[in-house]
């Protein structure tokens, strides 16, 4: 496999869906440590309802899927993370528009996008204790493997080991936004409820084999 076509995008955003499903009440412990405790339950909303829309959703231009997901996360679970991933998928579509299969490079290029949107939206940057701090690594990694030329597979394989490192260093940082910051340094310890959305994410495209 060397590149991601609309079909795979749709399979893999059904993978998603089954890994926050999954993880809705590791989701919920998160965010209730540091949050509402509602973020397992907005995930999943989200989640499956974007997973549905895309069934039915017939064009295969990657950017469109990833536009066409970002809106219904957008109108479906329209809390601060659904808003933040709803603009990040939005932003990556865009950057991918026009594109029935995208490589490594392209992949590198959507999630570069993907942070981007969050990073503005959010006005989060690496060190604030976000999903961020999980993503970040990752597209660092995309950008090595791309300029390695590796496989889409080892790059994505190295993109979510990044991102499962970038979350669980969350837990020695100082929540700076939303009602974790409301923690301090009491936050310390913890691990952001965001960064673990961002593993499971990224976790679907690693996972992810065409058959």
């Amino acid at each position: 496999m060397i590149s991601l076509n609309g079909n795979d995008f749709r399979t893999i955003f059904s993978g998603i869906r089954d890994n926050i499903v999954n993880s809705r009440d590791m989701l919920t412990g998160l965010d209730s440590a540091l949050g509402d405790g509602d973020l397992g339950i907005t995930m999943c909303r989200g989640f499956e309802e974007v997973q549905k829309a895309l069934e039915d959703f017939e064009d295969n231009d990657v950017g469109k899927i990833l536009v066409k997901a970002g809106m219904v996360m957008a109108q479906t679970s329209p809390s601060t993370m659904g808003t933040l991933i709803a603009t990040g998928f939005m932003k990556a579509g865009k950057a991918v528009t026009g594109k029935n299969e995208i490589t490594l490079a392209g992949f590198h290029a959507m999630m570069e996008a993907f942070i981007e949107g969050i990073m503005v939206r959010g006005h989060a940057k690496p060190g604030d204790k976000t999903i961020i701090d999980a993503l970040y690594p990752a597209v660092e990694e995309l950008l090595k493997a791309v300029k390695e030329e590796k496989s889409i597979e080892d790059g994505l394989s190295a993109a979510y080991e990044a991102t499962a490192i970038g979350a669980e260093t969350t837990k020695g940082m100082i929540a700076k936004h939303g009602r974790p910051s409301y923690y301090g340094e009491k936050s310390i310890g913890k691990e952001d409820p965001g960064a673990a959305v961002g593993v499971l994410i990224m976790k679907a495209f690693a996972e992810y084999k065409r058959m």
